[in-house]
């Protein structure tokens, strides 16, 4: 597995203490963006919790995901999790080691009590001095929440005391953009009260029964009056829930729970797909969201394949980031007006801009949402394999597209050399590309195209970018070719 080591430098660690009767519950940051550029200890926010005991539950629950690996659990994890200040709340994001489970806490406006809340991302120090102390908070009594140093820190630290070097696989980087674009996809698909929530979560098993647990197939829940009834086949109206001892972490916040929403595809296709658990509480969201199987993260599933392949995604991409300003809900209407482009590219360019960890995605508010995660931008793109293995194919002339005649109209096909083999690519109905080679015959494109299919798609949309303009001469032309031509493709989109 490919990773590097990211370096998170705190001024001081973070830390729940008393004073006069008042809790004071302080998150120290690392470097972070914000509206006026990269800092090095961002404060976002410092005012009141109005449910501390929910709110401090929460953290923990995205601190808990974070330190956890529900596939081979023997391997270490940990990765502070990373806040982002929209304005009007607060968003506390983190994924599972495994890059299987994705947590996000969203202190909503009417949570927080206070000061205005800033604008920006960064990382926040949650050490285990802290959990223990956030674990035994009790009552009712006020917690003062304060994202930042305060003022104090500011003027008294000398430089960071507190220096965490923190392994970062490239794979959690892929699987914030993966899990934004599968999300984007969601619908609400059930609901259920604080009561049967809470009955419901209790009854969920809370570790893996058996080493083979994993491969039995995925279990499935379906809406049965008020509450949801445990299916083993992806009837109408089913949802999915993968490795149902990964929502463990929604154990700590039951007591605050108001309701439980599922979100999931609408319509199921018998394969195990991803879903987002979400507990509503006072002033607050926490949502799981899990990977199709516990084996099988976010990162491998392929869904932003097809934005990263084109070159005018990028260009847009380039245009609507500017526009972008850490909206807590990002009206993709608006920006097609304010950038010209149609609402179509403007999703495409936010699919691309969450591949570099830009944008991410809330189906509670059905929106995309602005961030700046702290980690090089080119990264995910760069180290896909799927994509860099594209590009090598398209680079190398492998790519043959078959130019249809009037003797053999129908769907586009192309012809893909990958080392001493040729696969067939054909276009379908509605675009979609199938294709020859045992990835496809596995997932059937339920895992995104296959590399041999970017490569073909590449080479059409750099073809039609590169077509040159007919003249009236060459459309009199008599035809000579054969019924069928191959054209070679490279990867610049000229003919060869």
């Amino acid at each position: 597995m490919s990773r590097s080591v990211q370096a998170l430098a705190y001024a001081r660690p973070s830390a729940l203490t008393t004073e006069g009767g008042t809790g004071l519950l302080g998150l120290e940051t690392s470097g972070g963006l914000t509206p006026v550029g990269r800092e090095a200890h961002p404060q976002f926010f410092a005012g009141f919790l109005s449910s501390p005991q929910a709110a401090a539950r929460g953290l923990l629950a995205v601190a808990d995901v974070a330190a956890a690996r529900y596939h081979q659990r023997t391997l270490r994890a940990s990765l502070d999790p990373v806040v982002t200040a929209g304005g009007d709340r607060l968003r506390f994001e983190s994924f599972s080691g495994c890059c299987g489970v994705y947590a996000r806490l969203d202190v909503l406006p009417e949570g927080l009590d206070g000061a205005d809340t800033g604008h920006g991302t960064t990382n926040v120090d949650v050490n285990n001095p802290l959990r223990e102390a956030l674990s035994r908070l009790s009552g009712d009594e006020p917690l003062h929440l304060r994202v930042g140093p305060d003022e104090l820190a500011v003027t008294t630290a000398d430089g960071p005391v507190v220096e965490k070097k923190v392994p970062l696989p490239d794979r959690w980087l892929r699987g914030f953009a993966e899990a934004q674009v599968i999300t984007a996809g969601f619908d609400l698909r059930a609901e259920l009260s604080a009561a049967e929530a809470v009955r419901f979560l209790r009854t969920l098993p809370r570790t893996t029964t058996g080493a083979g647990a994993a491969g039995r197939g995925s279990l499935w829940v379906v809406p049965a009056g008020r509450t949801l009834r445990p299916t083993t086949r992806p009837v109408p109206g089913a949802v999915c829930l993968p490795g149902p001892e990964r929502l463990t972490a929604l154990q700590r916040v039951l007591r605050h729970a108001t309701a439980l929403r599922v979100y999931g595809p609408a319509a199921p296709s018998g394969a195990a797909t991803a879903a987002a658990w979400e507990v509503t509480l006072p002033g607050m969201r926490l949502t799981l969201t899990l990977s199709p199987e516990p084996s099988r993260g976010f990162s491998g599933e392929g869904a932003v394949l097809e934005a990263l392949a084109t070159d005018e995604a990028a260009a847009d991409a380039d245009l609507v980031s500017v526009l972008l300003s850490w909206e807590p809900r990002i009206d993709t209407a608006d920006l097609a007006a304010r950038s010209g482009l149609s609402p179509q590219r403007v999703r495409g360019a936010l699919t691309r801009l969450g591949t570099a960890g830009r944008v991410g995605y809330d189906a509670a508010d059905a929106a995309y949402f602005h961030r700046e995660l702290p980690y090089d931008a080119g990264r995910a793109e760069a180290r896909n394999p799927r994509l860099t293995a594209a590009r090598a194919l398209l680079a190398d002339g492998a790519v043959h597209l078959h130019t249809p005649t009037a003797a053999t109209a129908g769907p586009r096909t192309a012809t893909v050399r990958s080392g001493e083999r040729h696969y067939q690519v054909r276009e379908a109905a509605g675009g979609v590309l199938s294709c020859t080679c045992q990835w496809w015959a596995d997932y059937r494109g339920r895992r995104g195209p296959c590399k041999h299919a970017l490569a073909v798609r590449m080479a059409h949309r750099g073809q039609t970018a590169t077509a040159p303009t007919t003249t009236t001469a060459t459309a009199a032309a008599p035809a000579t070719t054969a019924p069928t031509a191959t054209t070679p493709v490279t990867a610049a989109g000229e003919t060869r």
